[in-house]
C-alpha cells in the first residue's frame, strides 16, 4: 500500500518561501504522477501543481505559476512543492497525492492515494 508523508509546513509571513516534501513508501515513486493540492477552510479542494510520472513534465494552477515549483526526486522517492512569494491566500491544507492513472492532471478525482496534509499559514 502506498503511503504518502508530507512535511515543512508552518506559519510564515507573507513574501517568504516554504518547501513542502511529500515521502513516497510502499512503491516506486517513478511509477506514480504526484500532484499537490490545498484546501482552505469551507473551501473546496483545488489543484496547485503536478508532475508526470512519464518525461517528468510539470503543471501548476494560475494561482501559483511563478511562484511555485515542482519537483521530484525518484532515487529519493520524495516530492517537493518549494513556494515563493507567499501570500495569505496560500494559506491552506496542503495535500500530496499519486495516481498511475492518466487523465487531466487537475483532477482531484483521479489521485488514488492522498497524504495526511501539512498546514501552510501565511500571515501579513
Amino acid at each position: 500500500q502506498v503511503q504518502l508523508v508530507e512535511s515543512g509546513g508552518g506559519l510564515v509571513q507573507a513574501g517568504d518561501s516554504l518547501r513542502l516534501s511529500c515521502a513516497v513508501s510502499g512503491g516506486a515513486l517513478s511509477s506514480y504522477a504526484m500532484a499537490w493540492f490545498r484546501q482552505a477552510p469551507g473551501k473546496e479542494r483545488e489543484f496547485v501543481a503536478a508532475t508526470s510520472n512519464g518525461d517528468g513534465s510539470t503543471f501548476s494552477a494560475d494561482s501559483v505559476k511563478g511562484r511555485s515549483t515542482i519537483s521530484r526526486d525518484n532515487a529519493k522517492n520524495t516530492v517537493y512543492l518549494q513556494m515563493n512569494s507567499l501570500k495569505r491566500e496560500d494559506t491552506a491544507v496542503y495535500y500530496c497525492a499519486a495516481r498511475n492513472r492518466g487523465g487531466p492532471m487537475v483532477d482531484v478525482r483521479l489521485y488514488d492515494h492522498w497524504g495526511q496534509g501539512t498546514q501552510v499559514t501565511v500571515s501579513s
